[in-house]
């Protein structure tokens, strides 16, 4: 059992199941769109930008011999976590020989919403590890994915470690491992269309072609050889022509913007959020005159009007640049919570 499930006193002298669950986020997506997988079938896949920070932290109270419908959570408008939380606990009562019951969840995250970072995904991940651990289980990723999809429709491979994969998100299965990790990035982050939730199923429906989906293994291909290689002008490329793409169906009208800066400034490329506004430009670390290619792209930012939200690395903090005040956001709409600030450096 782990230590978090350990058996703790909230009520008076009853002492009830206890279990803790933690998450991060992401910072949009580097590749997205439609793959074939091993059998050549179709699959909506994708490519996360991880990012350290901010995250979802849950604790679930489990009480047995209380009806499964008897489940509080805390706020009460995270539906897709108490989903999640339902369908975790009849997946560990089922592994563990006993009667699904209630409890209550309590949830805390500090990742914006409606960004594209991932804050839904992280809520029910969270859960789903604090419903397991109450049971003293640690689940498999695989069975956390599927859970997750069952709960939210779709999700972000936020249950994985840090080696980049494309994940069906709609089906909660990897489909390639591209390697053991990414080039270093320094990614200047900053906010589109003033930081507004996008509205994913408002957005057009594009059924892709045959031309598309060669398009999109041809950069599925680059991109497993720019993580191969340690190519970040590679895998800039591979971001761009994504995020280009994206705005067939996003229409973000500061794209022509971001892409003229990150040629200006010498960035190796752009990576735009395929569900919010959040977006990245991206540098090789090794590359001469970094602190200043940083700071021109930050006053670019500022001079077009585009709001920079944090600068970090995908190794570590970038723990002496440019300070930028972060951003508060509003709540999405099936994710409604106290609105977070997004760290700046």
């Amino acid at each position: 059992m782990t230590p978090a499930a350990r058996t703790t006193a909230v009520c008076g002298a009853d002492a009830l199941p206890l279990g803790a669950g933690y998450a991060p986020c992401h910072h949009g997506e580097i590749l997205q769109g439609v793959f074939l997988d091993g059998d050549g079938r179709r699959c909506a896949g994708l490519v996360t930008l991880p990012m350290t920070g901010p995250g979802s932290s849950a604790e679930f109270v489990r009480r047995p011999g209380t009806a499964p419908q008897a489940l509080t959570v805390v706020p009460a408008d995270r539906t897709k976590a108490a989903r999640a939380a339902a369908l975790a606990v009849a997946e560990c009562a089922q592994r563990t020989g006993q009667p699904p019951c209630g409890g209550e969840l309590r949830l805390t995250s500090d990742i914006p919403v409606g960004l594209g970072m991932g804050s839904s995904t992280s809520d029910v991940i969270a859960t789903v590890r604090a419903v397991a651990d109450s049971y003293g289980l640690r689940l498999a990723p695989g069975t956390v994915a599927r859970i997750a999809v069952r709960a939210e429709s779709a999700c972000d491979p936020l249950m994985l470690d840090d080696r980049p994969v494309l994940f069906a998100q709609r089906e909660g299965r990897v489909l390639e491992v591209l390697g053991p990790a990414l080039p270093p990035l320094v990614v200047v982050g900053c906010t589109l269309g003033g930081g507004a939730p996008v509205d994913t199923l408002s957005l057009p429906v594009h059924e892709p072609g045959d031309s598309d989906v060669r398009a999109w293994e041809r950069m599925r291909t680059r991109l497993r050889r720019a993580v191969a290689t340690g190519d970040v002008q590679l895998l800039g490329q591979v971001a761009t022509a994504s995020a280009r793409r994206g705005q067939q169906v996003l229409g973000h009208p500061e794209f022509d913007a971001l892409t003229c800066i990150a040629r200006r400034v010498g960035a190796a490329g752009v990576q735009i959020a395929h569900s919010g506004a959040v977006a990245g430009m991206l540098f090789d670390p090794a590359a001469p005159g970094l602190r200043h290619r940083v700071r021109s792209c930050l006053r670019a930012l500022d001079a077009h009007g585009i709001p920079a939200t944090r600068t970090f690395t995908t190794t570590k903090e970038l723990l002496n640049g440019p300070a930028h005040r972060g951003v508060d956001r509003p709540a999405g709409p099936d994710t409604p919570r106290r609105p977070a600030r997004l760290p700046a450096l």
